[in-house]
């Protein structure tokens, strides 16, 4: 039944059968997270630095009602210059799309559950979706928490975006179970710079480590998905004091404006785009990039663990 629905690449099928690595990327940075053709590129340098470090990519979308697990080049340029005219597809959004024939870029969400049904164990993000600030009335909590707590899927990000409650966004993950890594560090990266404040559940230096956790955590039947967060390499991460001067007036922005739900996100990066020059951008772009070669070297590991 689910051949009804996903399309596995080419490419992508034929390393999943080999038993190669490969590593989940999502399409929301191409669609949503920057202007053409600067997505475009982005993308597709991804892509290399995944095969680079000895991984076959497979950036996630839906197009035309289809589940896509790895596009073609066209796909992604698609997806680049159609930017905002495609929607953010969470869990709640894919039957309709699907149903309707539609086009959906993916979340970390959907992403996930994509992978998972494909069979694709680690995905490279930028950085996860979380508790929003003043969510005790709001409310407003993302869905990729929940999944994380539910999809067996490794997420490598640059922590939680520092636009969120960090402190309640670790506290919903350790209600969840799910295990918050830092990768060579012990504490939680706020995706723009390195530190935030708050503590990880583990230190881990190594992607062979990194690997053996989450295949330790899969054999014992745990269920759900690990939070690898790496932070953003030193020389691009940014002025605490800058970032979080441009993130608190965006968050005001947001609420004077009534801006809430899956637009909230969108919003409050654009704007503090705009409040640092452009800066903002470049890191996210490098921290992509970070994540994509960690990505591709623990999968290299993992499917080195899996062949015994």
């Amino acid at each position: 039944m689910l051949n009804n629905y996903l399309d596995i690449s080419p490419e992508v099928r034929a390393a999943l059968d080999a038993g190669k690595p490969v590593v989940a990327l999502e399409s929301t940075i191409i669609s949503h997270g920057m202007p053409y053709p600067q997505n475009v590129e982005t993308a597709l340098n991804v892509e290399q630095l995944v095969r680079d470090s000895g991984a076959v990519p497979a950036t996630i979308a839906i197009i035309k009602g289809r589940l896509k697990a790895g596009l073609t080049r066209d796909e992604i340029d698609y997806l680049g210059k159609t930017g905002h005219g495609i929607p953010k597809a969470s869990r709640r959004d894919l039957p309709v799309l699907v149903a309707q024939g539609r086009d959906g870029a993916c979340t970390v969400t959907t992403t996930m559950i994509i992978a998972s049904l494909a069979g694709i164990s680690v995905f490279a993000t930028g950085g996860i979706g979380g508790v929003h600030r003043g969510a005790e009335t709001t409310m407003d909590i993302s869905a990729d928490l929940e999944e994380l707590a539910h999809t067996p899927v490794m997420v490598i990000c640059a922590g939680a975006k520092s636009i969120l409650d960090l402190g309640l966004t670790l506290e919903y993950l350790e209600t969840h179970g799910v295990p918050v890594i830092g990768y060579g560090t012990e504490e939680l990266p706020a995706f723009y710079t390195r530190k935030s404040g708050f503590g990880v559940d583990y230190r881990l230096d190594t992607p062979e480590e990194l690997a053996k956790a989450f295949h330790v955590q899969q054999q014992l039947g745990l269920g759900g998905g690990m939070l690898v967060t790496n932070p953003i390499p030193e020389e691009y991460s940014m002025d605490p004091a800058v970032i979080n001067g441009a993130i608190t007036r965006a968050v005001e922005e947001a609420k004077q404006l009534g801006i809430h739900g899956k637009e909230t996100t969108p919003f409050l990066l654009a704007k503090i785009k705009d409040l640092t020059g452009g800066d903002s951008l470049d890191s996210n772009i490098q921290l992509v990039y970070n994540n994509a070669r960690l990505a591709a070297k623990t999968a290299v590991a993992l499917c080195a663990l899996e062949k015994g």
